[in-house]
């Protein structure tokens, strides 16, 4: 029934059976015996692992480092940082703004006219052009009489005028000199424009408010006398505020020597002030 050739496939067929149901046991199946095949009952050996394998077993099994810590700054010592130097940039910043803007406020209170640098100037102008009056007079004075001797002026009025030589020169020569002085105030206002150019404008419209202030409050010359002359009437005099107030007080002491009342604008400022003292008086009761 069995032949001895299919005698060796019908175990290895069984063995493979049996040891795909019992892995652990196919080991110690025993292999049918045939005349015609041998095996050999030494088990098959184990397949040994990779590199690979060992390397990540090797990996995983290992005790992992803790990680490194890294040198973070602090939040605080930053924020810190962060406010020092926008303090230090604001600190310069406002230092430099000052730096800056301290010349130009200088500029702009050297241009700023006030009233008693606007009276100071008026003296300075003044002298200004009486030095020049005096200098142009001279030197008017001395070019006229060379001119005069020259090209024998005096003779000339002499027999045209009937006068003698001498008056004649002499004439001539008071004549070049009056020139001059009038001359002097022209040149003087010139050379004032000049040095003061940059508050021109100012001193024009301070000019203007002056001179109503005096045209208002100067008294009336009409009534002047030899024992009561007129105070000051072009305010030549006035040199500062304090000297203006003056001059005011010397506007109404004249109009209460001529009528015994005050009269014109500082009349009425007078009257405006008595006013209000005998309100303040009657109120008071």
């Amino acid at each position: 029934m069995f032949s001895p050739a299919a005698m060796p496939i019908r175990c290895a067929a069984a063995t493979a059976a049996v040891a795909a149901v019992r892995p652990r046991a196919a080991a110690s199946v025993r292999p049918c015996l045939s005349p015609a095949a041998s095996y050999t009952t030494k088990p098959k050996p184990a397949p040994r692992p990779s590199q690979l394998l060992k390397l990540a077993a090797a990996r995983c099994s290992a005790p992992r480092a803790a990680p490194r810590a890294v040198a973070t700054p602090c939040p605080s010592s930053v924020t810190a940082r962060l406010i020092s130097s926008t303090r230090s940039t604001r600190t310069a910043a406002s230092t430099a703004n000052s730096s800056s803007s301290a010349p130009a406020s200088a500029a702009n209170a050297a241009d700023t006219l006030t009233w008693n640098r606007f009276l100071a100037l008026r003296k300075t102008r003044r002298r200004l052009s009486l030095l020049c009056s005096i200098a142009a007079a001279i030197a008017s004075t001395a070019v006229g009489l060379n001119v005069l001797l020259a090209n024998d002026i005096d003779s000339l009025g002499a027999q045209t005028l009937g006068l003698d030589p001498i008056i004649v020169m002499g004439l001539g020569t008071v004549a070049c000199g009056c020139v001059g002085w009038l001359l002097g105030p022209a040149i003087g206002d010139g050379l004032f424009r000049i040095a003061y150019r940059r508050i021109g404008r100012q001193i024009v419209e301070k000019e203007k408010q002056f001179f109503q202030r005096i045209k208002k409050f100067r008294v009336d010359p009409t009534q002047s006398s030899l024992n009561n002359p007129v105070p000051d009437f072009y305010g030549e005099k006035i040199g500062s505020v304090a000297d203006y107030r003056r001059w005011l007080k010397d506007q109404r002491a004249f109009n209460l020597k001529t009528s015994g009342m005050p009269r014109g604008g500082a009349g009425a400022v007078a009257l405006g002030k008595r006013a209000r003292r005998v309100s303040k008086i009657t109120g008071g009761r």
